[in-house]
């Protein structure tokens, strides 16, 4: 049974950081071979696109909304992808859900790749921002 599994949400002040963190189980899901994604959605907001960094680990890609403000990144051997969040502002407020694809830049439209298998998802972490 492949699981993510984001942490690190919580109640932030405006101008307030967090770190969030998307990790799985190695026997089920290899996160460094990867291309992984944030996404948030809202309630009665569609799902947006965050960031995504490649299977390389290396390119990243950012929504206009975001950049300059959340770094997307990985560590191998922890199995977990990170989306260092900063300047945060209340529309930030959402719930942050990572996903992984087995396409090498499976996310690079940001969107919910259609061609590369199965894209496995977490249940979201809160981030509220006030």
């Amino acid at each position: 049974h492949v699981q993510l599994v984001e942490s690190g949400g919580g109640s932030v002040q405006v101008g307030g950081s967090l770190r969030l963190s998307c990790t799985a189980s190695r026997d089920t899901l290899d996160l460094g071979s990867k291309c992984m994604a944030w996404f948030r959605q809202d309630p009665g907001k569609e799902r947006e696109g965050l960031a995504t960094i490649y299977a390389g680990g290396v390119a990243t890609h950012y929504a206009d909304s975001v950049k300059g403000r959340f770094t997307i990144s990985k560590d191998n051997a922890k199995n977990t992808v990170y989306l260092q969040m900063s300047s945060l502002k209340p529309e930030d407020t959402a719930t942050y859900y990572c996903a992984a694809s087995s396409g090498v830049a499976a996310f690079e439209a940001l969107g919910v790749p259609s061609r590369y298998g199965t894209t496995y998802w977490g249940k979201g972490t809160q981030v509220t921002v006030s």
